[in-house]
Formats: C-alpha cells, structure tokens, sequence
C-alpha cells in the first residue's frame, strides 16, 4: 500500500506567523512553490497559498510590506501523519478541494503534499510494472447435465414451425390365401 510519505514534498519550505506578506511572496517566487505551512514556535499555525495572498492584496489599502501573513493564512489546513494512505489523501483532497496537506509527524512539519505531488504519484502508479498474478489451480470440470430429448413435434412447435408429417407407413398388403 503507498503512504502519502512517498510522494509528498520533504523539503517544506515554511514560514513564519508574523513575517510580512511580501517575505511569503519572495519565497514562493524564489522556490516555484503556492503553499507554505505558516510556523508559530515550531509549530504549524496554518496554511498559506499563492491565491490567500492575491486575495488579500486585492483589498484597498493593503501594502504587503505591512500586512503580516498571519491575517491572509487559513488556519484549518488539511494535515496528516505520513503513514496516511496516499488513496485516502487523494480522496479527501479531490472531496473538498483542497491544494494540499500538510504531512506531520506528531506536532513537527514532515512535508507537503500539493496537487502537483498527487501527478506525480498518479504518474508513477500508472507506470508501476504489475505484479505477475499467482499461477491457478484449474478446478476440475463438472459435466453437464443432459437435457432430456423432445419430441421432435415438440420443438418445431416451439420453434414457431409447423411439425414435419412422416409419410404413412406402407402396409404390407396381406396375402389371404383361400
């Protein structure tokens, strides 16, 4: 069975809960990377995407040198342990739509696993070899039973045909002696 462990992201880029939407920017554009888990103390606070900070940017008044990541982040993110199963992963992602999940191993940031690591995995299961399948026993062949004949009347008439008539049977003509 395949664990999101190995097709997630392991080099997590990450960033702080007080740094400044143009740091989160700089990152992203620095690494070609839409998601970064956002850090409180070591420990994951949320989650913020490439499409938070255009969101939040679009408001008036917003100078992403001032505004702090923390108020463009979403902190309910889709998190796992990296044994999850990488069929449930997919599953709750394509569910509710989300563009990643945060892989944890207890409170600690293990890795990411984006929507591009869900091609990646899809890529290479398709790909995979198959598994040669285990040679079969055949089962020994039970016989048929046989069907009882029928007349031949019988099935011309289901057959939707008119039975054949048998020509007469010639009487031998009977020699009388008198």
């Amino acid at each position: 069975m395949d664990t999101i462990e190995s097709f997630m992201t392991r080099s997590v880029h990450t960033i702080g809960l007080k740094s400044p939407l143009v740091e989160a920017h700089r990152v992203m554009n620095e690494h070609g990377i839409r998601h970064l888990p956002v850090l409180e103390g070591g420990r994951l606070a949320g989650l913020v995407s490439q499409r938070d900070l255009h969101l939040i940017e679009t408001l008036k008044d917003v100078d992403p040198k001032e505004v702090i990541v923390e108020e463009a982040m979403s902190q309910d993110c889709y998190t796992v342990e990296a044994g999850t199963p990488l069929a449930e992963v997919a599953r709750e992602m394509g569910r509710h739509k989300y563009g990643s999940a945060v892989v944890l191993q207890g409170s600690h940031v293990l890795g990411i696993f984006t929507t591009t690591d869900a091609l990646r995995a899809l890529e290479a299961v398709l790909t995979r070899p198959a598994a040669p399948t285990p040679a079969r026993k055949a089962a020994p062949r039970k016989a048929a039973p046989k069907k009882a004949a029928r007349p031949a009347a019988r099935k011309a008439k289901s057959a939707g045909k008119r039975p054949a008539r048998k020509a007469p049977a010639k009487k031998a003509a009977s020699r009388r002696t008198r």
